[in-house]
């Protein structure tokens, strides 16, 4: 007779693997959707207008008209395009059906138009809201729960290419007994996350990994350098921590998500002058072209992208743009990584890279297992694994108290008592 644990995790293979593949297929639907515009925005209307996608008045008419359309789509469409995103988590409660629609918009629009942020908040709310509903009529016995934990386990597989991510981000999320260990909880977001990882990859081949020289040579002094450029970048991260709510607070002072979000476009707009194309979009491969222009930049000129970008960040994440923050923060510590290289080139690129995106990663998502995975996933090779491990530590009891890159949402104000009628004869 089949184990009951074992029967259990074979009935759940196969919705597993259906999860997987349909959210790999919505996210390649989403991320074409994205570029196709992006090349219609950057590449294909400067020159009907006899300018080109570096004009300045052209990159701030197109983010600030960014801002002012998802803006639009913010205030009219139901539901407003979700909850304000600078109070969201990476995986959260699934979002109602009449929402999805203006929030898939609101992402599309702000991926192709620059604005400094992933796709992986909204999208992640957007199959899990799809696959929660039609799964609890469809196979009613899963809970709501376990269809929430395989949607983003699937969309996480397929954004990363690989379902090692979604392993380690749901490894903290749930918790082992002897009734039912961690790996038999894990057995469906597993399945979920490797169908997305092979779907995705018929569509897209994801390479995170830098054009910088491979580590190959460990050194123990290499360890006190890790952890360093670690607690470097967690506190430069932390200067954003302590800006967040400050920015935040003053976007809603504006009353009005259609002023604020174009405001912020305007605000983006004005970075991406400054800074150029390298500082715009989600950062993915944006980094891959900053490493292999960094010998174009000055010490100055990196300083200048790192502090344009997570302004970008900030504004891009407080002002009500739908998006994560976790990719554009990878862009900021692939870039103090290159600086940290530049400043003292005895210092190994992929090091230095390695351990300043642990530590801007793990400021943002206050997840050691993704910040790792982030790490090590950015340079060529494995090497680096082991001293990154030692380098997460301080860096963790750095961050351990701070606050979160995440404003709590006000509370519904309380219902004001209904006054009991008098009785007849009172």
């Amino acid at each position: 007779m089949m184990d009951p644990r074992v029967r259990s995790m074979l009935g759940l293979s196969l919705p597993a693997i259906l999860v997987g593949i349909v959210s790999a297929v919505i996210l390649a639907v989403v991320v074409l959707a994205a570029n196709l515009l992006q090349k219609f925005l950057w590449q294909t209307l400067p020159p009907s207008f006899g300018v080109t996608s570096t004009t300045w008045w052209w990159v701030l008419g197109v983010m600030t008209l960014t801002g002012f359309v998802v803006g639009l789509v913010v205030h009219f469409f139901p539901g407003h395009a979700g909850p304000d995103p600078a109070t969201v988590e990476l995986v959260g409660e699934p979002t109602p059906l009449f929402v999805l629609p203006g929030l898939i918009l609101s992402l599309i629009v702000a991926l192709a138009g620059g604005v400094s942020l992933g796709p992986e908040n909204p999208i992640i709310a957007t199959i899990v809201g799809i696959v929660v509903a039609l799964g609890v009529r469809l196979l009613p016995r899963v809970p709501a729960k376990g269809w929430v934990m395989l949607a983003a386990a699937g969309t996480i597989g397929a954004m990363f290419g690989t379902p090692v991510a979604a392993a380690l981000l749901f490894s903290e999320m749930v918790s082992g007994s002897k009734e039912k260990p961690l790996w038999d909880q894990l057995f469906g977001p597993l399945v979920s996350a490797g169908a997305g990882a092979l779907t995705m990859a018929q569509f897209d081949e994801l390479n995170f990994a830098l054009p910088i020289q491979p580590y190959t040579q460990p050194t123990l002094a290499d360890i006190g350098i890790g952890m360093l450029v670690a607690l470097a970048a967690v506190a430069i991260g932390m200067v954003a921590l302590w800006l967040f709510p400050i920015m935040h607070k003053a976007f809603k002072e504006m009353r009005s998500d259609i002023l604020a979000i174009t405001v912020g476009g305007f605000l983006l707009g004005l970075l991406a002058i400054a800074g150029g194309p390298v500082t715009m979009f989600k950062g993915l491969g944006e980094m891959k072209t900053l490493t292999q222009t960094v010998g174009d930049y000055s010490v100055g000129g990196l300083v200048m992208v790192i502090v344009i970008k997570l302004a970008a960040i900030l504004v891009s994440g407080t002002c009500g743009f739908r998006g994560g923050r976790i990719f554009p923060m990878v862009f900021v510590g692939a870039a103090f990584g290159l600086l940290v290289h530049q400043l003292i080139p005895s210092v190994p690129s992929a090091l230095s890279v390695a351990c300043s995106v642990l530590g801007f990663t793990l400021v943002v998502t206050r997840d050691g297992w993704i910040s790792l995975f982030m790490g090590i996933v950015m340079i060529p090779g494995t090497e680096l694994l082991p001293l990154l491990c030692v380098a997460l530590l301080p860096a963790w009891l750095a961050l351990a108290g701070r606050p979160l890159m995440l404003i709590e949402p006000e509370a519904e104000p309380a219902a004001r008592p209904v006054p009991a009628r008098p009785r007849a004869g009172t």
